[in-house]
Order: structure tokens, then C-alpha cells, then sequence
């Protein structure tokens, strides 16, 4: 797709024309670069093409307003829980179908403590959203057979400095070896605080999980870790200080729970 001589615009301009996001004078610029330059146009339609069946399968779905039900137990004051509860209560909330939305699964010790989550309204609606976010670009990406990342983790150096440009602060790739999961890539996305990305890994079977970054825009000192599904996709998620995070998986949720505290404990300062 690329012209043999270097172009005036970048692949990021191009993705921000097909995008429509381009203010009047650079997207001038871009479609005088592309008058001269056609080859790129097919590669340029398949984006849009795609983009176009994309909002017209999920924009209903990002659309839909958050239930009163679970708005209401998102502000709901819960008190903490003393240890000698948190076994009663992990079994309480298992029966559940989201985790975490009252109080919170924090890891980074040994010992997982409940707590509750003291936060504004409006974050804890933020909140909620991300899980969605999250299994929205798992379902969209992790099927893909012959380009499921932008840039491959054989050019993971330069993976992590442009997707840190990009988000405005630097970016760390946790390591899920582990647990036999390898790095294959990872991938910039749209979220709505603004660019994003995903790193997605892969084991012996063929099964992926990806990892969702973006910019916490609020700076919230920290959400505690939670648990939801999402159409048949387990998610993770948190905030922690500049990111918000979202681990997920077509994995139950204990299968999916090791990865994720792996990812925790990396990621902590």
C-alpha cells in the first residue's frame, strides 16, 4: 500500500481521514496527497467499508443506556466487609452476574481483600462501559486469522513507542509466559477517551486474550479490580492512576483470573 518515495502524510493521517476526524486544512492536504498517490485508495475503502459495518452492528449496542438497576447499585454506599466475611461474601457475589459492582476485587497482595469503592457517579458509569469496550474489540479482533495486530510483537520496541506516543504517556507490555500465553501484537483503537490500544496474546490451543488500554481521563487514583461478562466474553478490569484496563477471554472467570492478577501485579508501580 505504501509508495515507493516517503509521503507527506502518515498512516495516522489516513486512518484519521477515513475516520473523518481531519480538520478542513489537513484534510485538504491528505486528499491532494491522495490525488497523486492512488494506490492506497482500495486499502482506504476497505477501512471505511469496515468502519461502516462496525457502527451499524454495535452503535445500537454502545447506545443503549446503562439499566436503572445496575445504576443503582453502582451509588449505592456498601460497607467494607471484615476478612472473616470474605468467603461468605465471594460466594454471594459468584452467584452473580457482574462482579464488583458495590465493591471491589483488589489485588497486589497475596491475600485478595474486598473493599468498597468510593467513587462519583459519573466514574462509576464510566465503569461500566469499559467492560463492554473491552469485549467489543475482543469479539472484533481476536478471530482474525491474517491480521489480528497492527504491529507484531517481533517489532515489540517499536509497538510500545508508538502506542505510548500516541496515548501520551509510556506504556509497559506485561509478560503472560507464565501462563503460556505469548505476545503476538497488539493494535491502536478509538476509544472515548480518545486513542487507545490492545495487546493481544495467544497459547499452544489457539486461544487469545486481549488486553484494553486507555487513557483514564478523570486521573482516578485508582478502581478496584472487577470482574463481568459480556456476551460470553469474561472480562477483567480496572483503573489504576493514568489507565484504565480490561483483560479478556473467552476463559470461565477462574480460568481467566491467574492472567489477570499476573497483569495486575506487572502493571503496579
Amino acid at each position: 500500500m505504501k509508495p515507493t518515495t516517503s509521503p507527506p502524510v502518515s498512516d495516522d493521517d489516513l486512518h484519521a481521514w477515513v475516520d473523518g476526524r481531519l480538520d478542513a486544512e489537513r484534510r485538504a492536504a491528505v486528499e491532494a496527497w491522495l490525488a497523486a498517490n492512488p494506490g492506497p485508495a482500495d486499502e482506504l475503502a476497505r477501512w471505511r467499508s469496515l468502519n461502516e459495518r462496525l457502527h451499524a452492528r454495535y452503535d445500537p449496542v454502545l447506545d443503549e443506556p446503562v439499566p436503572a438497576r445496575l445504576l443503582a447499585a453502582a451509588t449505592r454506599p456498601r460497607p467494607r466487609l471484615p476478612l472473616l466475611r470474605v468467603a461468605a461474601a465471594l460466594g454471594w457475589i459468584a452467584l452473580g452476574g457482574l462482579l464488583g459492582l458495590g465493591s471491589g476485587y483488589r489485588l497486589g497482595s497475596d491475600t485478595p481483600v474486598w473493599q468498597s469503592v468510593r467513587e462519583a457517579p459519573q466514574a462509576r458509569t464510566a465503569a461500566l462501559t469499559l467492560p463492554r469496550q473491552a469485549a467489543l474489540a475482543h469479539a472484533v479482533y481476536a478471530p482474525e486469522q491474517r491480521h489480528p495486530v497492527e504491529v507484531g510483537a517481533d517489532d515489540e520496541a517499536h509497538l510500545v513507542a508508538w502506542l505510548s506516543k500516541r496515548l501520551g504517556r509510556p506504556l509497559r507490555i506485561p509478560d503472560l509466559s507464565a501462563h503460556d500465553f505469548r505476545l503476538m501484537g497488539g493494535r491502536l483503537l478509538a476509544t472515548e477517551a480518545g486513542p487507545g490500544a490492545q495487546f493481544m496474546y495467544e497459547n499452544a490451543a489457539g486461544q487469545r486474550l486481549t488486553l484494553y488500554v486507555a487513557a483514564d481521563a478523570a486521573g482516578e487514583a485508582g478502581t478496584a479490580f472487577r470482574y463481568a461478562r459480556e456476551n460470553g466474553i469474561g472480562v477483567f478490569y480496572w483503573v489504576d492512576r493514568e489507565f484504565a484496563y480490561a483483560l479478556s477471554g473467552e476463559l470461565e472467570r477462574d480460568a481467566l483470573l491467574p492472567a489477570a492478577d499476573t497483569i495486575y501485579r506487572q502493571l503496579a508501580p
